[in-house]
């Protein structure tokens, strides 16, 4: 079980760049309630990014544990 486990995934990616877009647009924005509407979008993106993190890692946790329970076979 030495493996190491990389997790990739476009959709994290994906929310990764939306979350930091997001910030930068909230950093540049003059007006209070586009900042804070930024603020709340990145928050939304950062959210997703971790919840697609935790699949991420559960589904390669049980490819592993799969993989392990069929050559115990």
């Amino acid at each position: 079980m030495g493996e190491r486990v990389i997790i990739r995934s476009s959709n994290l990616e994906f929310f990764r760049a939306r979350a930091a877009q997001a910030a930068a647009e909230a950093d540049a924005a003059t007006l209070d309630h586009v900042r804070e509407r930024c603020r709340r979008s990145e928050a939304a993106w950062n959210a997703l990014a971790e919840r697609a993190e935790r699949s991420d890692k559960l589904r390669a946790e049980e490819a592993i544990r799969k993989a392990e329970a069929g050559m115990a076979k």
